[in-house]
C-alpha cells in the first residue's frame, strides 16, 4: 500500500484507512484476536464499506453494501488506489456480538449496536441496572476495538513486520 498520503490529506485520515483497510482483511482472513482475559474474539467487515480515491474535484466514492455479500466492487476499487473511508464492523465473542460503523477520518463510532442486555432480557425494570449494563457493554465494545488497533499499530510501526503485511494485504486485494 502507497504510505504516501493524498496531497491536502492528513497523516491520521491515512492511518485510519490502512486501519480499516487491514482491519477487512485480517476479518476475511479469518483472525482471531484475544482480549485483556484471553478470550478469543473476531472481527469482521460486512455488509457495507466505502472507498475514496482522488481528492477535490477529482474525489471519487463509491459505497456497496450487500447482505450476504463479499463487496467485490469495494476490493476492487482497492485494487484501483481507492482507500476505505468507512465500513460496517462486527464484533464477536462468544456469546456476545456488537455492530457498528466506523469511519477513517477521524475513527468516529456510529449506530453501534450491542448485544441484548441481561436486565432487559429477564424483564427487569430497574431502569439503572439496564442502563449500567448498557454502559458496560459499550466499554467492552471500545475495549475490544483498542486491542485491535494497538495489535495494527504494534504491526504497521515495525517496518518489516508492515512490509510483509503488506505483501499479504495486496495478495488479498488481488484475488
Amino acid at each position: 500500500m502507497d504510505q504516501t498520503p493524498y496531497l491536502g490529506q492528513s497523516a491520521d485520515i491515512l492511518l485510519g484507512q490502512e486501519f480499516l483497510t487491514w482491519l477487512w482483511f485480517r476479518g476475511a482472513t479469518g483472525a482471531i484476536f484475544n482480549d485483556k482475559d484471553g478470550r478469543p474474539f473476531t472481527v469482521s467487515v460486512e455488509r457495507r464499506v466505502v472507498v475514496q480515491g482522488g481528492e477535490g474535484d477529482s474525489l471519487e466514492t463509491a459505497s456497496v453494501s450487500g447482505v450476504e455479500s463479499e463487496l467485490r466492487e469495494a476490493r476492487l476499487g482497492l485494487a484501483t488506489g481507492k482507500k476505505v473511508s468507512s465500513a460496517l464492523v462486527r464484533i464477536c465473542r462468544e456469546p456476545e456480538e456488537w455492530s457498528l460503523s466506523l469511519k477513517a477520518s477521524d475513527f468516529s463510532l456510529g449506530s453501534l449496536k450491542t448485544p441484548k442486555t441481561e436486565s432487559a432480557r429477564s424483564g427487569e425494570e430497574d431502569p439503572d441496572a439496564i442502563f449500567l449494563e448498557k454502559m458496560y457493554l459499550i466499554e467492552s465494545c471500545l475495549e475490544l476495538l483498542d486491542k485491535v488497533y494497538a495489535e495494527f499499530l504494534q504491526i504497521r510501526l515495525e517496518r518489516s513486520a508492515w512490509a510483509e503485511e503488506s505483501a499479504l494485504l495486496a495478495k488479498w486485494i488481488r484475488v
